[in-house]
């Protein structure tokens, strides 16, 4: 409590000494407004000193932002939303040595703002102009409906964004952003397929794949634990850029419609080189083809080698052979019934342009010369059950595990019903269907000694695990089988000197949408591998509706049209794989005088 001013016993006292009792009071008065004033500057000395660290740390946090802002790039300012982040960083995608098939570029979009818009009717006819593929009445209706914000273009090029500067209405606005680049435009467009924007804001936008292996992969491409790292495909550019441009002509000689191309290496199952024809490019890639009419393969969108399922005709014969010498019926030289036609119920089994060549042939001369009636009688000693575990052994029974997002849709067609008819049938490759990267699969197993390996678009380390189908012996068998189907047999253009090449011819009537076959249209395959002796990568090449008209008469077989495509892609491609030409030695010592 404070202390009174007038004390009562100081009073008496005073009184007692004559003194005036009022300087009491005063003498206290003061001494009360001194300790008042006291506590008044101490309290007022520490808001000072508050104040003071207040200050000092506030400055010395501008200090150090300024001294970061100016050791740092100048960056635009952007405005800041709640929501996750838009990752719109993606993995770049390289061939086997490195070289890029798809990459990052930074680019912008064009936005407008109506509201601050001077002239929308005139910068509607302005941007048509600039970009003719925009509907200058239906953007100046989006500018004047009320609307704050109108995408007008995703991506822009440089130029096309200077001239929308030009413009000069400032309603239109830029926004930054990544977008995919692909520097090789059409080249391995199957493989890589394309990419769309996801989700978008103003100033930025994520990059997703729509098709091949960038959907198939876009986990991997997008994986911020990857760091970035590119994407390695088994693909060599050269190897790709070389089978592209010999297809293509290949087509154009031949009359196809289309064709496909799928290059493999036995051993580890890697595809060097995989082209579809048509083609289109991945940086403009065209709209899906919608009419009730409209064929998938009419679209240049449509993958023939792994999405067509066609039925691969005389390519295989050779798994029946080979599957009958597995198990022990049949060898090489073992004489079978080749008289045509062949009556199974009713039903004529007959040969190309109704040839007979029985009464017996050998099963080398089977394949050689590419008899139905001959591996019908083969087919039949495996019957229908053993038939068809060595089919699915092979991978005809499912889709190709291949790192395309187009690869799990494209199973093969398979019988219901699996009578003797279909087992006749299947040997010669017909009443089932399969892809040519099926195919490329299966024949890698007789290439590489018997293993059936899985194909893949991503470069390996080594040679692939898998399971046996045929013992290393019976693969020779069959290798050399095919070898005399070059040397003696329907494929005798597929001959490249020094690469000793090995095949089966296949041409088959192409199906009807309605039920039945065309008698003029036919898919033609051939399925080589080299160097025969020791088998390091295998070739598939297949056209569509081909027809050689460089003779006489109109030719639609194999041997005439997949099979002088496939030996020009073997003879351009062999040096670029590091592929030697094997020479034939001299038996002897040859002399050459010379006189001067």
């Amino acid at each position: 409590m404070r202390a009174p001013l007038r004390p009562l016993a100081s009073i008496l006292r005073a009184r007692e000494r004559g003194e005036d009792p009022n300087l009491i009071e005063a003498e206290n008065l003061r001494l009360r407004h001194e300790a008042l004033h006291e506590k008044t500057q101490r309290r007022a000395a520490r808001r000072l000193g508050l104040m003071a660290l207040a200050f000092s740390c506030a400055y010395l946090t501008i200090g150090v932002r300024m001294g970061h802002l100016a050791a740092s790039e100048p960056v635009e300012p952007v405005a800041s939303a709640a929501g996750a982040e838009i990752m719109a960083q993606r993995a770049d995608i390289t061939d086997r040595n490195g070289r890029i098939l798809a990459t990052n570029m930074t680019t912008h979009a064009l936005y407008a703002h109506p509201r601050d818009m001077v002239d929308p009717k005139g910068t509607a006819k302005k941007l048509q102009e600039i970009f003719p593929e925009l509907d200058a009445a239906a953007l100046e209706r989006r500018f004047t409906d009320g609307r704050a914000f109108v995408w007008v273009r995703k991506v822009l090029s440089p130029e096309q964004m200077q001239k929308v500067h030009e413009i000069g209405d400032p309603g239109l606005l830029f926004g930054p952003r990544e977008m995919r680049l692909y520097p090789n435009g059409s080249l391995a467009a199957h493989v890589l397929g394309g990419y769309a924007f996801g989700a978008e804001g103003v100033h930025s936008a994520e990059v997703i794949g729509t098709a091949g292996i960038e959907k198939a992969m876009d986990a991997r491409l997008r994986d911020p634990a990857e760091a970035g790292a590119p994407l390695t495909l088994s693909l060599d550019l050269s190897v790709q850029a070389t089978v592209e441009e010999v297809l293509g002509a290949g087509i154009t000689m031949m009359n196809a419609k289309g064709g496909a191309v799928i290059l493999m290496d036995v051993r580890t199952g890697e595809i060097l080189a995989l082209a579809s024809a048509p083609t289109f490019d991945p940086n403009d890639r065209p709209v899906p083809l919608v009419g009730k009419n409209d064929e998938p393969s009419d679209s240049p969108l449509f993958n023939r080698a792994v999405q067509g399922v066609y039925e691969l005709g005389s390519t295989f014969k050779i798994f029946a052979a080979a599957q009958a010498m597995e198990l022990g019926l049949v060898g090489p030289t073992t004489m079978v019934d080749a008289n045509a036609p062949m009556i199974w119920g009713k039903h004529r089994i007959k040969e190309f342009e109704n040839h007979n060549y029985g009464p017996l042939l050998s099963v080398s001369d089977v394949i050689a010369k590419s008899s139905n009636v001959g591996v019908a009688h083969i087919a039949l000693m495996i019957g229908p059950l053993r038939q068809q575990a060595f089919l699915k052994s092979l991978g005809f029974f499912e889709p190709t595990p291949l790192e395309l997002i187009e690869a799990p849709g494209a199973k093969p067609l398979i019988p219901k019903k699996w009578p003797e008819i279909v087992t006749i049938t299947t040997s010669y490759g017909h009443g089932m269907s399969a892809s040519p990267m099926h195919l490329a699969a299966a024949y890698a197993a007789i290439a590489n000694g018997g293993i059936y390996v899985k194909p893949t678009l991503l470069k390996q380390d080594g040679p692939a695990k898998g399971h046996r189908v045929l013992s290393e012996q019976v693969a020779a068998e069959a290798r050399k089988m095919l070898r005399r189907v070059v040397t003696d047999g329907t494929a005798s253009y597929g001959e490249v000197p020094g690469y000793e090449v090995a095949g089966k011819t296949g041409t088959a009537d192409k199906p009807k949408r309605s039920g039945g076959y065309y008698h003029d249209k036919v898919i033609n395959t051939f399925a080589s591998m080299y160097p025969a002796s020791n088998p390091k990568y295998v070739l598939i090449v297949t056209l569509d509706e081909p027809v050689n008209t460089m003779g006489p008469v109109p030719r639609r077989t194999a041997g005439w049209t997949a099979v002088p495509v496939a030996a020009e892609i073997i003879r351009r491609t062999s040096p670029l794989l590091g592929l030697r030409p094997q020479v034939a030695q001299a038996t002897g010592v040859e002399l050459t005088a010379a006189s001067n």
